[in-house]
């Protein structure tokens, strides 16, 4: 049995990406085991995925309260130079590293001090990719459960260490991959009239986009962090093709958008007779917590922390499935000291001390 700082640095060593955190989950599976013959206490491992794990503390015939870790990394080149730094082309550049251990360790506490108080751990896959979240509750185990609460926390250097940031309505938007092709026909350069230029029709497109009138009261942004097109600097290019995400409030004003945005992919086609596809990716619902949970942790942890209620952000969580079906609060644990990198930064590195912080946090909200 290795501490929740050990585990960390491990973890961090060897990241894995969504759906294939297998060392990761036999690393915590036998680290857990360990644990319970230490503190001779028997507790039940789920594996409803082929990745993470559900454990079940139950000591009571009473409600659980779920508390919720992602494993997932990045496929992201570290450039900490930390001595425990990845040892491969992946990082955990948003921190999932510390909230495997944070829940970890106060997996342990609970193992040592034994409270009546029923818990359910999940150690969730594939956060940052195809909603492990979903997958999770589609697989039923948690049906088998009598959920009265959950809780999720997430490190951020955007706020001071030691803090906690949330609301009591929706902290994270809503979040929608879409990627759109256009398909032209390739002609020399000199001779653009016998062609049609794809780069030119996403150009278009692109231009359009931003002309669709803003709802500040609703906003949507449509961040494209990829592009492709052309293979010879003679040719017009056939193709091309960008990648995006749409965050919005509401999943549901996302159609809206995505229905404008194919009416401007029509207008192009018909005017320049380059024609188009849409491919949808992975959704995320956003994330709603509950007032009445909101209450319940400002009220406990206000006294030991710098409890902050704070605006909506566009950021994209899977953990909106969760708050979907049981009372539930996501909250921000702030990890700045000094410098701000930003979550998946290269940079980011929260300081081993703030799993030490996310423990006591569990602590106080889930022992009744």
């Amino acid at each position: 049995m290795i501490s929740p700082v050990e585990l960390r640095h491990k973890i961090h060593q060897t990241p894995e990406l969504a759906m294939q955190e297998f060392k990761t989950t036999q690393l915590l599976i036998e680290n857990i085991e360990s644990a319970m013959k230490h503190y001779q206490y028997k507790i039940k491992l789920h594996r409803p995925l082929e990745t993470g794990l559900v454990v079940e503390y139950k000591p009571t015939d009473g409600d659980f309260t779920l508390l919720r870790a992602d494993l997932d990394a990045l496929p992201t080149i570290e450039q900490t130079g930390c001595e425990f730094a990845s040892q491969n082309e992946n990082m955990h550049a948003c921190g999932h590293d510390t909230h495997i251990s944070i829940l970890y360790g106060f997996l342990l506490q609970v193992l040592e001090i034994k409270p009546q108080q029923n818990m359910l751990f999940l150690f969730q896959p594939a956060e940052e990719a195809i909603g492990g979240a979903k997958m999770i509750l589609e697989t039923g185990i948690l049906d088998i459960f009598n959920i009265e609460k959950s809780f999720a926390l997430h490190v951020n250097d955007e706020f001071d260490k030691g803090t906690i940031a949330t609301n009591d309505s929706t902290l994270f938007a809503s979040c929608y991959e879409l990627d759109i092709e256009f398909f032209g026909n390739s002609a020399h350069v000199a001779f653009p009239q016998n062609g049609k230029n794809a780069l030119n029709a996403m150009r278009i497109f692109m231009d359009e986009k931003d002309k669709l009138p803003q709802n500040y009261n609703k906003p949507i942004i449509f961040g494209i962090g990829k592009v492709e097109s052309g293979k010879v600097r003679n040719i017009v290019p056939d193709y091309a093709k960008l990648e995006g995400t749409i965050r919005s409030l509401k999943l549901s004003e996302t159609q809206t958008y995505i229905d404008k945005l194919e009416r401007i992919c029509q207008g192009i086609e018909l005017s320049t007779g380059i024609s188009y596809k849409l491919h949808h990716g992975s959704v995320l619902k956003e994330v709603v917590n509950s007032p009445e949970i909101f209450e319940y942790a400002k009220s406990r942890l206000s006294e030991k922390f710098d409890f902050q209620k704070i605006d909506v952000k566009m950021t994209g969580e899977d953990y909106g499935y969760i708050a979907e079906r049981y009372p539930s609060l996501m909250m921000w644990l702030g990890t700045r000291t000094e410098e701000f990198y930003g979550l998946h930064n290269p940079r980011f590195l929260p300081e081993d001390s703030i799993i030490e912080d996310g423990i006591e946090v569990l602590r106080i909200l889930a022992a009744d």
